[in-house]
């Protein structure tokens, strides 16, 4: 009996032996396990600020995006604006040349005449409300040759003037807030 008593106390410490062995395994092995959950832990963290990154920079691009179509919309009706007119611009100018050749080809009698103080007073007119609208003439007589404003007639040999200087305006140019909406015909001086 007493091998019996001894064989249940012995498996009795024998339990207690493993489980406090099985405790200290797994007291050594708590902080391994704490560091691989923290390791998974700031895995995961590491993949969140990732995705918040880049759905950050998305938002920004969005945003820039946006202002780009905004910026660019406003400056779509700011040229609307400004060059609504060019058309009309374009054949009203031909009312101001046809003013002009009127008026040049009347005899300046030196007396009243109440039709050329009529066309006078109406061109004039003419051109101030063009010039309020910003349709300027271009008229270049006597300045160097602009291609981006200027259209060449003719080239004539002129000793007297520089090369490439205008030396006659055959009609005037218009521009319509800074661009171009009709050249200006000229006679261009060339090398004699």
């Amino acid at each position: 009996m007493s091998d019996q008593q001894k064989n249940p106390n012995q498996e009795a410490e024998q339990d207690l032996n493993s489980e406090a062995k099985n405790e200290a395994v797994e007291e050594l092995l708590e902080p391994e396990a704490e560091l691989l959950e923290a390791e998974a832990e700031s895995d995961e963290l590491a993949k969140a600020l990732e995705e918040v990154a880049q759905y950050k920079e998305a938002a920004l691009r969005a945003q820039a995006d946006a202002q780009n179509v905004r910026r660019r919309a406003e400056q779509d009706v700011e040229k609307a604006h400004k060059f609504g007119l060019e058309k009309f611009a374009k054949a009203i100018v031909n009312v101001a040349d046809n003013l002009e050749r009127a008026l040049a080809s009347a005899a300046d009698t030196g007396e009243a005449d109440p039709v050329r103080e009529g066309v006078e007073l109406t061109l004039k007119d003419l051109l101030e409300t063009l010039a309020r609208f910003e349709v300027k003439a271009v008229d270049p007589h006597g300045e160097p040759f602009n291609p981006e404003l200027h259209q060449a007639m003719t080239m004539v040999p002129n000793p007297e003037l520089e090369p490439n200087t205008v030396m006659d305006v055959v009609q005037k140019g218009y521009t319509l807030h800074g661009r171009l909406l009709r050249p200006a015909m000229v006679v261009v001086s060339s090398a004699a």
